[in-house]
Parts: C-alpha cells; structure tokens; sequence
C-alpha cells in the first residue's frame, strides 16, 4: 500500500455504480480492519441526473451516501459522453477527491472481467493511488446466496432483454429472482445482463426506502424506475 493515515489505516475511496457489487464491495471493506473507507465516487448522466448504466435517480445514490454515512463525489457526465469525455471527468474527480478524502486507495467492485479490470489498471497506473478488488474472483453463484443471506436488498433497475425475461425488470433481487433467471444469465449478471439499486443491507445504516414505478424500453434495454419514499411528516 501506499500512504497509510494516522490511524495506521489504508483509507479508500470507493467507484460507487448503485448496485449490489458496490455495496458489497463495501461490506466486505468494512469487515477489514486495515481500511478505512473514507467516501464514494459515481458517475451520473448530467442530461437526466440518473446513475451511469444503472438509470437510477442521482438523489437516491445521495441517499445511498448518507445511508452508508460517507461523502459522495459526484461525477456528471455528458451525454452522449466519449470515451476522452469520461477519462477527463474521472481525472477531475480523482483530483477532487485527492483534495477533499485524501484516498491511498480505489475500490472497485469488479466480480470477473479481466478486460475491465485491465483497463481500470492501465488508467490508474499514473495516479499513485493503488487497486483494490474486494469482490473479485468469488464464484458468483457463492456470491449471490451471500448477499441474499446477509440481508442485502436490491431491485434490478435495467436488464437486457436479449439475454433475460423482460418481466424480471423491478424485481427484487432474492432467491426467487435466482430462480428464475435462464441458465446462461450470470446470477450477479457481471456479463451486462442486469443491473440493481442496494437499498439496505449491512453495508448501510439505515435502508433507503424505495417504490417500484414505471418501466420502459430505450435503446434496447428495458428500464424500471425507482421512486424515493418520502418519510411521513418530512417535507417534499
């Protein structure tokens, strides 16, 4: 590691998507004694101010933020957004965040994929910060039941209908979820065949209550929207 904080610490910046890789990648980095994750970094769609890949409402990853009790460095990005459009962004955000969280470190939430994790490598490899992979390498049939038996919830918020039924769109994800997925779907769907929104789970201090509203079809994925439960008494 590099830099280590006073507390002897590796303090650690966490890539934050919204979804159930990232809050468990946090889970698992809390349980470790050595870090300190010290906030959350996630990209947004600025034309829409929902979640990159996700869809989600950029006020519930807030939400999310304050839940798990840590800072969120909020990255906007163009949209439509080139690959140099978001490399400059991420720059930008690392700089902030060097200013603001101090990191030793980036997590990701990466489970498999060598090319990702390989481009990730290849575009931090200047920045002096190191890689963390919390998550990466847990057989993703093991890693779903984990989740599901430690109270994670999560709703599925995009899904590709060639690879999946469309009406798992909103789903929560569980073992009847599981159940239901085809044979050849990933059950942490790494391959881009679905994506979700964590809502609580031990990663957070306190859930994030969610609606499931509408869903619809754009650009050849099928997206459903989440809506934030508003807390009886509190303003709107």
């Amino acid at each position: 590691m590099t830099d280590l904080s006073v507390n002897g610490k590796t303090r650690v910046l966490l890539s934050w998507s919204s979804g159930k890789d990232s809050a468990w990648a946090l889970y698992l980095l809390q349980q470790d004694p050595s870090v300190e994750v010290v906030g959350l970094m996630n990209t947004y769609n600025q034309a829409f101010e929902r979640s990159a890949i996700h869809g989600v409402r950029l006020e519930l990853v807030r939400a999310q933020a304050e839940a798990a009790g840590l800072p969120l460095i909020e990255i906007p990005l163009p949209w439509p957004c080139s690959n140099e459009q978001y490399e400059q962004a991420m720059t930008e955000a690392l700089a902030q965040a060097r200013r603001e969280l101090s990191p030793d470190a980036v997590a990701f939430g990466d489970l498999f994929l060598e090319d990702i994790r390989a481009y990730r490598e290849s575009r931090m490899a200047d920045t002096g910060l190191d890689l963390l992979f919390p998550v990466w390498g847990i057989p993703t049939d093991q890693l779903a039941q984990q989740m599901v038996e430690a109270g994670l919830q999560a709703y599925l918020t995009c899904l590709d209908p060639k690879k999946m039924p469309e009406e798992l769109a909103g789903s929560l994800f569980s073992n009847a979820f599981l159940e239901r997925l085809p044979p050849d779907v990933d059950p942490c769907g790494e391959n881009g065949e679905f994506h979700s929104f964590a809502c609580d789970g031990p990663m957070f201090k306190k859930p994030v209550p969610v609606t499931v509203g509408e869903t619809v079809t754009r650009d050849g994925f099928v997206y459903t929207d989440l809506i934030p439960v508003v807390a009886s008494g509190a303003s709107q």
